[in-house]
């Protein structure tokens, strides 16, 4: 397992603006990288910004193509190289399958998991050229355990985990390391920030924080590692941690 040094590397990170992409991207600040924050609320990523030394924010719809292209170009024109993409954007649907629309669920895939291959492809051709990269898709333990109301969100993610499953294989050729990260139960702006931090909404069910998720993340883009599932309950430290050899 070769694991990366990420002091000094460029990772975007889409959905930057709250919850896990906020955090990762403070995480990455931290460890040395260079965070590129993209999400639609320009604001926010100006804040964030300022707090992490004038990290590059552009304001970035991920189901825009243009705005895509101008995201990577503008990464290119401060870092000239991208090492890491993080698909965090997303969004989440608490409805029950009687009242969901049907144009309203085209557009949480469009979010949730089209953009993810849009971003991909995106980078690609950088990563390419460098050699390497490396991709976390965070998806979601929901798909393990079905529940109502959920449905449409668990379908998005589940689908977002078996596309990170098999783009992994595809372009492992080239280099690129495609890695997928699972959350259990998260205290973010989810379902107008329903779940609370340390709480237990359902038995065996402990809310994490965006800052654990976030942790696991960078050991993936340091590791390249296939896939980790989150386990509900307390945190685990050492899930965050590069394994020895």
């Amino acid at each position: 397992m070769a694991v990366l040094d990420l002091t000094g590397k460029t990772v975007i990170v889409t959905g930057a603006s709250s919850g896990i992409g906020e955090a990762t991207a403070r995480a990455l600040h931290a460890a040395g990288a260079h965070p590129v924050l993209a999400a639609r609320r320009a604001d926010r990523l100006e804040r964030l910004s300022e707090e992490l030394g004038g990290a590059l924010a552009v304001p970035t719809d991920v189901t825009d193509s243009a705005a895509r292209q101008a995201l990577v170009q503008a990464t290119l024109d401060r870092h000239g190289r991208i090492d890491g993409l993080v698909n965090n954007a997303g969004a989440g649907q608490l409805k029950l399958l009687a009242d969901i629309d049907p144009a309203e669920f085209s557009q949480l895939l469009e979010l949730n998991l089209v953009s993810a291959l849009a971003m991909t492809q995106a980078v690609l051709p950088v990563m390419r050229s460098q050699g390497g990269g490396r991709i976390v898709n965070v998806s979601s333990g929901s798909i393990h355990t079905p529940a109502p109301m959920v449905a449409t969100y668990a379908a998005s993610k589940a689908g977002l985990a078996t596309f990170s499953a098999m783009a992994r294989v595809e372009l492992a050729a080239d280099g690129i390391d495609v890695s997928t990260v699972l959350p259990s139960l998260t205290a973010t702006e989810f379902g107008g920030g329903i779940f609370q931090l340390g709480t237990e909404p359902f038995p065996g069910f402990v809310v994490q924080s965006a800052d654990y998720v976030a942790r696991v993340v960078l050991r993936l883009l340091r590791t390249g590692e296939a896939s980790i599932d989150i386990p509900h309950g307390a945190e685990q430290p050492e899930l965050t941690e590069v394994p020895a050899g």
